[in-house]
């Protein structure tokens, strides 16, 4: 089934580097303790002295330079700079790797900017000063055809070592073109972004401030909370994850209001005091929202719209105002092509496909992922119904097979556990193939082993025999990148789940076991 065709600007990115934008709208880069202010011309500006000291670096085109370092000035401005002079971007997110010089070497890089010393590590501190040296004259743009390359992205790591791909210059601005023909974003417009810049799709949304002429800040998951009702932007991009403890922050309040106050006022309120009063639009993406989120948000007046992509594809479906069903991630976006094969897997073709193959992954890797050319098998169960919307069942990998030959697809069983506000996350594994055990991230501690303990029964009396959960283990400490036990972009690891509470899983005693 292949979207609509939509007419791409020519050169979205040759045009944001090419010439300032028009004056009037902002980058703000907010921390727990203050929020800063920049024109974005006065951005454009600054990135054009820092391509400057990057050409003095000895970077060239098709050089990589990296970037480790949280959201900040400093990355947007190190990135515009990459793009004025042709170099690769790659960024590292620090919550999964440290200030190291065999980065450099690992990954190719002319330069690493980052917190931290030694060889070809460049100071991030430095780059304020480089960007307001008025002696440095900013080189001449350079120009992009859709087959160049402007970025290296890396995996999440959840199944090993990341992975490496090259993303083209035509995905980028088919990307971000198709998503501002659905939603519009114009001068009016601020959008959230606290998701690391490390992932190339929250740059997204700094090159569509240039392009298209809104506002945009920047926060890190940290500083986000302070920082929504401080700022009031239009449009917040989050994760499921994220969107859940707001949930349940506005539940809170929502409870310590008198009885006076309607319910439908008293949520609308609470909203407001979480994401200020501007807000047209939630994103989120990149895992599975649960049915309740969803359905709250869209409840208290914020309309949330989930949608599908993958590294190695960018945005593939989104609903949006006009073309919403609930339970879908939405239509295909123009330039793509969803086909369903006869495994229930998903495959997407592009007509300006990311890459064609992996970097720094093992053998066989890139032939299971990228069959042919402009294809992606995504690994994922899914269907398209008869209007065009896209519905993802589960990961192909998730399916378990019992003894008896049947087969689950773990993540409704999992999305249900989730539904209790005392659960963060679930993970189901099958000890022996032969009976399924769940472990949780308790929404809090210390854990409220019966609220879990209810909703084990819920879950279990909602699904057939396969599907019973036999035992709940409830992990020590709530998963987090922190411990390891989720991605950057807060999706459960499983594998190290399995290694973490091996023993509590392949423990046959009890129904609820607190570690």
């Amino acid at each position: 089934m292949t979207a609509l065709g939509t007419r791409i600007p020519d050169g979205l990115l040759n045009a944001i580097i090419a010439a300032p934008p028009e004056p009037g709208h902002r980058l703000r880069v907010a921390r727990l303790d203050k929020t800063e202010e920049f024109d974005l011309r006065e951005v454009y500006e600054m990135a054009g002295r820092v391509a400057h000291a990057l050409v003095d670096l000895g970077v060239r085109r098709g050089d990589r330079v990296g970037v480790l370092a949280p959201n900040c000035l400093e990355w947007v401005l190190l990135d515009l700079a990459a793009l004025r002079v042709g170099a690769v971007t790659v960024g590292f997110d620090p919550a999964k790797f440290d200030a190291d010089p065999a980065l450099a070497v690992r990954y190719g890089l002319t330069a690493l900017f980052a917190d931290g010393d030694g060889d070809r590590i460049q100071p991030l501190t430095d780059v304020r000063a480089l960007a307001t040296d008025d002696d440095a004259v900013a080189p001449e743009p350079v120009l992009y055809g859709p087959e160049d390359v402007t970025t290296l992205k890396l995996t999440s790591g959840s199944t090993g070592e990341p992975k490496g791909m090259t993303a083209s210059v035509g995905s980028i601005d088919a990307g971000i073109a198709a998503v501002q023909e659905i939603f519009q974003h114009g001068g009016d417009d601020d959008l959230f972004v606290f998701l690391p810049l490390a992932v190339l799709q929250q740059r997204y949304w700094v090159y569509s401030a240039f392009r298209y002429g809104h506002d945009v800040t920047l926060s890190t998951y940290e500083a986000a909370f302070p920082t929504l009702r401080r700022v009031a932007p239009t449009v917040v991009m989050g994760v499921p994850g994220f969107f859940a403890t707001a949930k349940a922050f506005i539940e809170r309040q929502v409870a310590r209001t008198g009885p006076e106050t309607p319910p439908s006022e008293a949520l609308a309120h609470g909203a407001r005091r979480v994401f200020g009063d501007r807000v047209r639009y939630l994103w989120t993406g990149s895992a599975p929202a649960a049915e309740d989120v969803l359905r709250f948000f869209t409840d208290a007046g914020l309309p949330i719209y989930e949608g599908y992509g993958l590294n190695e594809t960018c945005v593939v479906t989104k609903n949006h105002p006009g073309a919403h069903r609930r339970g879908s991630v939405g239509k295909v976006l123009p330039h793509k092509e969803v086909l369903i094969g006869e495994d229930g897997v998903v495959s997407v073709r592009s007509r300006f496909p990311v890459c064609h193959r992996y970097e720094f992954a093992p053998p066989g890797a890139s032939e299971r992922v990228f069959p042919e050319p402009d294809l992606v098998r995504t690994g994922d169960l899914g269907e398209v119904d008869d209007d065009g919307f896209l519905y993802i069942k589960g990961r192909a990998d998730d399916v378990i097979v019992l003894e008896n030959g049947r087969k689950v697809v773990v993540r409704p069983v999992e999305d249900h556990m989730r539904t209790s506000p005392a659960i963060a996350e679930c993970v189901l594994f099958c000890p022996a193939q032969s009976y399924l055990v769940a472990v949780v991230s308790p929404a809090s501690l210390p854990a409220d082993e019966a609220a879990i303990a209810e909703q084990l029964a819920r879950t279990n009396a909602a699904f057939g025999a396969d599907e019973q959960i036999r035992k709940v283990v409830v992990a020590d400490e709530p998963f987090s990148s922190a411990n390891g036990l989720l991605t950057s972009q807060f999706k459960p690891l499983r594998s190290r789940i399995a290694d973490r509470y091996h023993d509590e899983i392949h423990d046959d005693q009890g129904s609820v076991h607190v570690c």
